[in-house]
């Protein structure tokens, strides 16, 4: 038997071994007993269902379940709720819009002179703080703007290595972060892509069990993003009689679930 990976989650150490060619899963306790045990033959896939099993100990989860209970609680008629449009989606839409108009993605990956255009779309929205809009101005109006947005379209496109050139034009403005960069691919392309507000999507993460959880870290890495994509595609199957339109809906259940307060809004229909 041969240890591949370990990791601790929470209070919990997770361990993943080869055994007779085949992989074996282990969650330990802090009292050094076995609380679960996966088996399969790619290590890949069990080391990520021993992290989501690892999820359901964390106090906050509820699971999927509880996660489509709490968004119907705000919004009773789901993504169809009139409240819904208004309050989250509405105002996206007319985002992706005007970005689609001042600013093509086929042109943005290859072209010059758009950082005005994609500042007045990042100050469409309320999805990145007063803060980040003061700093990542300088960088739309400076030298770096150009290669930003080109990075930005090639990332939406698929091209995964751009992220780097994202976090090397927006670094020297302290902009280099993940709401930032995933901003103009998710209104760009809102069926493959998803906005990364860290602190809600960590606890939405939690709150269902994925491991996202603990995956997520603030340095731009890829292999965060794909978690955050592995969390979304999740998700939208999960809501799947729900019927969410793309993934602004997604984004919506999930800032809906980790971020509305109970006690001080009520049901919208």
């Amino acid at each position: 038997m041969k240890t591949i990976r370990t990791a601790n989650v929470d209070k919990l150490v997770l361990r993943l071994v080869e055994k007779d060619g085949a992989f074996v899963g282990l969650i330990i306790g802090q009292d050094g007993g076995r609380k679960a045990l996966i088996e399969g033959d790619v290590a890949d896939d069990v080391w990520r269902r021993l992290h989501d099993e690892a999820g359901k100990a964390n106090p906050k989860y509820f699971g999927f379940d509880g996660a489509r209970a709490r968004f119907l609680r705000f919004f009773p008629n789901g993504f169809q709720s009139e409240g819904f449009a208004g309050e989250e989606r509405d105002y996206k839409v007319a985002a992706k819009s005007k970005l689609d108009l001042a600013v093509p993605l086929a042109e943005a990956a290859s072209g010059s002179g758009f950082g005005e255009g994609v500042l007045s779309v990042f100050r469409a929205t309320n999805l990145l703080s007063p803060f980040e809009k003061t700093r990542l101005q300088d960088a739309l109006r400076g030298p770096a703007a150009d290669a930003f947005i080109r990075a930005a379209a090639r990332f939406a496109m698929g091209e995964k290595a751009a992220l780097g050139d994202m976090e090397r034009a927006l670094k020297p403005h302290d902009s280099a972060k993940w709401t930032v960069v995933t901003y103009l691919p998710f209104l760009w392309r809102p069926e493959t892509h998803m906005f990364l507000k860290p602190e809600v999507t960590k606890d939405f993460a939690a709150r269902v069990g994925h491991r996202f959880a603990s995956d997520y870290e603030p340095r731009l890495d890829i292999a965060v993003y794909d978690s955050l994509l592995d969390l979304v595609a999740k998700t939208a199957v999960e809501l799947a009689e729900l019927q969410p339109r793309d993934r602004i809906d997604v984004q919506s259940f999930i800032w809906v679930v980790g971020d509305y307060k109970e006690e001080t809004e009520a049901p919208k229909p």
